[in-house]
């Protein structure tokens, strides 16, 4: 069995948990015997492409003219708009996006002139115009590959799933990490992102949830019949090598680790952080990463007194990731709503107590966290002064929650889409 399958990020360029589900399934996949082409918008040369053949979309030639005027045929819908809609960007990529689109390649080409498209690779302001370039490349790889299933991860991709289906004629499947409900709340929906992640959510032939919260929405809010939609949670990657616990400060170290964002919660966790610090000095809280919400929450400390307690450390990935939390004596993800959740998988399998919202898809399969409601940051600095002051209770949900998270398998996940895959394929 092989797959043809549209990603954005592979690990170890990546944004969040979208690249490190990726990278997990499609290496459990390859423990089935499943051969895995794995295409991205840009690659970077230090991709590991021992289990699977990656494809770097901005190499592939097409004739983009070609290509549009046949998925039109099909009613495969394009559109041609930029926004502002993920603010990873900075001068240089901005500036190298408006060349490309001064150049106008793509509207003075003629029908049978193959061109390439130079992808950022990134979640740039150009982003709309990469996610229809990509779907055209998506066309030429559907016409010149060999594979069985199609499989298209987050609303990105789903373009180029639909494409690479209505040429090929091979069965979809389309992955969901997270919704717009998830990224922008209730009431500020992007309705170009939400009208996309319904199309690809109701021209594919399976849906992939990451969890029972997520495959909720799918059906009551994208009206994707229920039949269709599987829950597939999420594992962990475990390296070979133990994480080394370490004391670098007198204080207790509390960690948030994810993007910056409205989705996770930051916000309470400085509400948190203030009620911890009225009771124990003792302790300095850490949040690592980056996002559109960043600024406000450094703004936020220092206004609540509390600066000299919180450290930012910015975008951390691999060892950096591994030594904060060999640092960290617990582990806190307070997401507002949470698709899945992989870091506090990361967290467990490293030994760090965690602390997560009732919100996540996460908390439907661990036994061994302490679950609490985004909105309860009482609650919340009440778990968090108890693990932090009884060693006991820290080392339970230390040792036991390292042992729960170490029976969650990509292997497993993966032999479960197997099985989705050969009902589509009828084998």
């Amino acid at each position: 069995m092989k797959v043809l399958m549209f990603g954005w990020e592979f690990p170890p360029h990546i944004a969040g948990g979208l690249g490190t589900a990726c990278y997990g399934l499609t290496k459990g996949l390859t423990q089935h015997n499943v051969e895995v082409i794995f295409v991205m918008p840009k690659t970077f040369g230090d991709e590991d492409q021992s289990r699977i053949k990656i494809i770097n979309a901005s190499e592939v030639e097409f004739d983009a003219r070609y290509w549009k005027e046949h998925l039109f045929e099909h009613q495969v819908s394009f559109i041609e708009i930029n926004s502002q809609l993920v603010p990873y960007i900075g001068l240089d990529d901005y500036y190298h996006i408006i060349n490309q689109l001064k150049s106008d390649v793509f509207q003075s080409a003629e029908s049978g002139q193959k061109l390439r498209y130079q992808f950022s690779g990134r979640y740039s302001e150009n982003l709309l115009v990469e996610v229809q370039n990509y779907a055209l490349v998506a066309a030429e790889l559907a016409h010149t590959q060999t594979f069985d299933i199609i499989h298209a991860h987050d609303w990105l991709t789903y373009k180029a799933g639909i494409a690479a289906q209505q040429i090929s004629g091979k069965p979809l499947v389309v992955h969901v990490h997270a919704t717009e409900f998830d990224r922008s709340g209730e009431h500020n929906i992007n309705d170009i992102v939400y009208a996309m992640e319904r199309e690809g959510m109701l021209a594919a032939d399976a849906v992939c949830a990451v969890s029972d919260f997520t495959r909720h929405i799918i059906i009551e809010k994208y009206g994707v019949p229920e039949e269709k939609v599987f829950t597939l949670h999420n594992a962990v990657e475990f390296g070979n090598k133990e994480i080394k616990r370490t004391r670098p400060l007198k204080e207790k170290i509390v960690t948030f680790l994810g993007r910056v964002t409205f989705q996770k919660g930051p916000e309470y966790f400085v509400e948190t952080a203030k009620k911890v610090l009225k009771y124990d000095n003792n302790v300095r809280f850490v949040m690592a990463g980056d996002g559109d919400q960043i600024q406000h929450i450094i703004e936020y400390a220092a206004e609540s007194g509390i600066a000299d307690k919180f450290h930012f450390t910015g975008f951390l990935q691999g060892d950096d990731i591994e030594t904060l939390f060999g640092m960290s004596d617990v582990y806190v993800m307070p997401s507002i709503s949470e698709p899945f959740g992989i870091s506090p998988l990361e967290a467990m399998s490293a030994g760090v107590p965690v602390i997560i919202s009732k919100q996540s898809g996460v908390s439907e399969i661990l036994q061994y966290a302490i679950k609490v409601d985004f909105w309860d940051v009482d609650a919340m600095a009440d778990a968090i002064w108890g693990i932090l002051h009884y060693p006991a209770l820290s080392e339970m949900f230390s040792a036991c929650g390292k042992q729960e998270v170490h029976q969650l398998q990509w292997a497993n996940t993966a032999a479960r889409l197997k099985e989705i895959y050969k009902q589509l394929l009828h084998l």
